[in-house]
């Protein structure tokens, strides 16, 4: 007797070639449910519908079509006990030998805006992690795909094996069926807890090289069923992506995310930018951003908010990079780049996505909380100084605030020309930034913007900053003493502005 195969997808992707080669190659009849039966039948193979099969209907809008001891029972029934072959044979259920199931798309669901908690409901699968999770139970007597990537693979072993795929491959993937109807779950449960309970579940990508140093093991995992942010981007070209890579990677991200309208450019070093600035092309943005600090540009991580052309790519190759992500790569750029074959390039179409929560481990739980995705909105600023902003000093003050927002507290961040000029990032007091970043901008500081993550306790950095020449500074205020800081500032006809919003980063 043929071999019997269960289709039922959403994800439709390779089903045809994979229903065809079971049916030609490896003799199998197909048994389906729904859209899958009709794709099948609309492709000319041959395909019994499930309610056909059990002899029950679809019932309930198609909520209950798999839900049937015909379906269960010859999933989960053991070849090796007798028992469970005479009630199959009592009760007519055909074993059968491969489940292929994916399930509703829950988590493009609720991505969508204005989804209802209805609409969201109806997205939950039943019958397809039942039949997941008992497939893969049974991994020992058949195999489970929930995955269109695993189908070559299935197909590779029934070639290799005389029609049968190894125990190996059948536990792998019961594996991954349990990983996926865990995932799938973890999504649902968040999306219906909201802040009461929140769940953190992951399937893993790979074993990376180390951690943060090389005692340290380190795996990357993905979050949810489809893959997004940095598990959706294409490395064109380099070296395996390390921990610290991706951690960097993110941070790059964080920055230019905030810069859409102009070709941005960032270079990241220990999470922090050591030069950031906007360009009227890319290529211009990037080498005002590598000539903000070219010494600690060395080594660093490059993000671009724009193609990568030819002209940048140049530039990218005279020195030498950890990464460099974008949006896309032109073919010529490509080439070029080619020449430093290790530095790893990566595109990601979408720079601007990212997670809505950050995480952090502490001992005995997690502490989660919002992004800090505020948008600024200088209409929402307070002048508190008698000089008031330029139009032009206004659009500086705005970059500055962009940037410092993404250095690690205490943060100062002096700029001039849409560009960094001295960063002072993680001291643990605020005038020491101020000397740090006004040392590293040196005699560019003259005429140059400030801008400081949280407000000023004393007015000593005001001080310090107008005697470099910094002429305008941005702050959230919120400070006891601000009246301090707006008399320094007056006296030494300085511009100050208060945001009213803190950006500490820890």
């Amino acid at each position: 007797m043929a071999r019997l195969a269960l289709l039922s997808v959403s994800n439709k992707t390779g089903l045809i070639d994979l229903a065809r080669s079971l049916v030609e190659e490896f003799d199998f009849d197909l048994i389906s449910s729904g859209g899958t039966a009709q794709a099948l039948k609309d492709a000319g193979l041959p395909v019994t519908k499930v309610a056909d099969y059990t002899g029950s209907p679809e019932i309930l809008g198609g909520r209950v079509k798999t839900l049937h001891p015909r379906i269960h029972g010859g999933i989960l029934a053991r070849r090796d006990v007798p028992q469970d072959i005479t009630d199959l044979e009592n009760n007519q259920i055909r074993p059968i030998d491969l489940v292929v199931v994916n399930l509703y798309p829950f988590e493009e669901t609720i991505a969508k805006s204005g989804v209802t908690l209805a609409e969201a409901v109806e997205q939950i699968d039943i019958g397809g992690p039942a039949m997941l999770r008992a497939s893969s139970k049974n991994f020992a007597h058949l195999a489970v795909l929930c995955d269109p990537v695993q189908y070559d693979e299935y197909l590779q072993e029934l070639r290799q094996n005389n029609g049968e795929a190894s125990l190996e491959f059948r536990q792998k993937a019961a594996l991954k069926g349990f990983s996926h109807t865990a995932s799938y779950d973890q999504a649902i449960a968040s999306y219906l807890a909201e802040a009461q309970q929140y769940t953190l579940n992951g399937t893993q990508l790979q074993s990376l090289r180390y951690g943060e140093n090389p005692h340290q093991p380190a795996t990357w995992y993905q979050t949810g069923t489809t893959p997004t942010g940095w598990t959706s981007a294409t490395k064109l070209q380099g070296k395996e992506l390390s921990y610290n890579n991706l951690v960097d990677l993110e941070a790059a991200r964080r920055i230019i995310a905030e810069f859409t309208d102009t070709p941005a450019a960032t270079i990241i070093k220990h999470t922090n930018p050591c030069g950031t600035a906007l360009g009227s092309t890319i290529s211009e943005a990037y080498e005002k951003a590598f000539n903000a600090d070219s010494t600690s540009a060395f080594g660093g991580i490059v993000a671009l908010n724009r193609p990568i052309d030819a002209a940048t790519a140049s530039e990218l190759t005279k020195t030498f990079l950890e990464c460099v992500v974008a949006p896309s790569c032109d073919a010529e750029a490509q080439e070029i780049l080619a020449k430093k074959s290790n530095v790893r390039v990566l595109t990601l179409p979408d720079l601007s996505s990212g997670p809505k929560d950050t995480v952090k481990a502490i001992a005995g739980g997690f502490l989660v909380q919002a992004s800090d995705d505020v948008i600024a909105d200088t209409s929402q600023w307070q002048i508190v100084t008698e000089r008031q902003p330029s139009e032009s000093e206004l659009a500086e003050l705005l970059f500055a605030w962009k940037v410092c927002k993404h250095v690690k507290s205490n943060a100062i961040v002096v700029t001039s020309d849409r560009t960094t000029l001295g960063v002072g990032a993680g001291q643990m007091n605020r005038v020491g930034s101020v000397k740090i970043a006004l040392e590293q901008a040196g005699e560019k500081a003259k005429g140059a913007t400030l801008a400081s993550d949280g407000f000023f306790p004393f007015d000593d950095s005001v001080k310090t900053a107008a005697a470099a020449g910094i002429t305008a500074i941005v702050q959230p205020g919120g400070s006891v003493r601000d009246k301090d800081s707006i008399i320094a500032a007056n006296e030494l006809g300085l511009v100050m502005v208060l945001t009213g919003v803190r950006h500490f980063l820890h």
